[in-house]
């Protein structure tokens, strides 16, 4: 029986041909190809600047750095993510705290925050920046986290790793409220560029920042060089920066993706919207779908409801047995043995480790067919069924 992976990515030969081009180019990295799909990134994103990066974590770290996350300063981010969302702060010295979420969106608790906020802020230790997490592709409750940007005065990183596509208000999830969002291009995610990753913006100062930090703090700019070049091979490093670029193989390979985008989300919606029907009357918690927004569909996780015929653990073992590829997603960031060390323990985000004991992705993704779906769901009702 074949194996039905949780997520896969999708290349077909325009991709293949995309690539190809560029390998018989002059460029292979810093040409013309990085530029051409940030400003088709940018224009279906709804944003004036986008930067891309070798990967979303390479983009979390260069948006701390840009925005003066440092020692002495603390970085709020939620404890159902993959690491990156909080190592970022970490990379740059910063304490990390986190806080709950809503158990229905699974994203950050705005009421959380807020509570949290207000403790903070009579203990004097507000955090510089917040950074919510656009689960699976649903966004976050982005108008009430700016009104509480505004009010305590921290910057917003949306980690949009999941989220490409996503709209909130009708709008691109990037066009308004955060200060930067992070999108990621990892095989699994909704477009691919192998690895990578890429930050948009607003702000002409900000990317600008970023641009810089991501190639070593270096400019070849005579405009914005400190002193007057003595020639075109002149160059100037005006802040300490990283190797943190994207080759043009990797940029063409997304922007071909790109093209595709709405036949990539389409299937997705499709696929999302049998689900309810296939797994009707099981013990499980689906995913909700708030009316103002319009998730990306990265992942599809259900809950194992407490006191079902068998455990997570169990389900996941006779999947796997199955060969369906179910994941989880994920373990709560502030239990794993490194923040464990800094001071977090059990019971400190309630909802967040309840989420955590239960969730299980299952298979979504555009190859899916229809006939793979209903096997995944058979194999659930086969486990789950009283």
């Amino acid at each position: 029986m074949s194996f039905i992976p949780y997520a896969t990515q999708t290349i077909e030969e325009e991709d293949l041909a995309a690539v190809r081009q560029v390998l018989t180019s002059d460029w292979l990295t810093q040409g013309p190809a990085v530029p051409a799909f940030e400003s088709a990134f940018a224009a279906v994103h709804g944003v004036m600047y986008a930067v891309a990066v070798s990967n979303a974590t390479a983009g979390l770290h260069l948006a701390c750095v840009a925005l003066g996350v440092g020692p002495g300063k603390v970085v709020w981010t939620t404890p159902n993510s993959f690491v990156a969302s909080a190592n970022c702060a970490r990379y740059c010295g910063s304490d990390v705290d986190f806080v709950d979420i809503d158990p229905i969106t699974r994203n950050m608790s705005v009421q959380a925050l807020a509570q949290k906020l207000e403790t903070a802020k009579m203990s004097g230790r507000l955090p510089c920046v917040v950074i919510p997490v656009h689960f699976s592709g649903l966004p976050c409750d982005l108008r009430e986290m700016r009104q509480l940007a505004d009010e305590y005065g921290f910057a917003i990183i949306a980690d949009a790793s999941h989220a490409v596509g996503a709209t909130y208000e009708g709008a691109p999830v990037a066009q308004a409220y955060a200060d930067v969002s992070v999108f990621s291009f990892h095989p699994v995610k909704i477009i691919t560029t192998g690895e990578g990753g890429l930050l948009a913006t607003q702000s002409a100062e900000l990317a600008a920042k970023l641009q810089l930090l991501r190639s070593h703090g270096i400019t070849r700019e005579p405009a914005e060089m400190e002193k007057p070049p003595e020639g075109p091979w002149c160059y100037e490093q005006q802040l300490l920066g990283f190797n943190y670029r994207l080759t043009d193989i990797q940029a063409v390979l997304g922007h071909s993706q790109l093209s595709r985008l709405g036949a990539f989300q389409q299937k997705r919606e499709r696929l999302a919207a049998r689900y309810p029907g296939l797994l009707r009357g099981l013990p499980l918690k689906l995913p909700a779908q708030p009316a103002d927004r319009t998730c990306s569909w990265h992942l599809y996780v259900v809950e194992v409801e407490d006191g079902a015929p068998a455990t997570r653990a169990e389900v996941y073992a006779r999947l796997r047995a199955a060969n369906i590829g179910v994941n989880v997603h994920y373990t709560p960031i502030h239990l794993q043995p490194y923040y464990r060390r800094l001071g977090f323990t059990d019971g400190m985000f309630p909802a967040a480790e309840a989420y955590g004991r239960r969730a299980l992705s299952i298979p979504l993704y555009p190859l899916l067919d229809e006939s793979q779906q209903d096997r995944v769901a058979g194999s659930l009702r086969e486990v789950l069924a009283r």
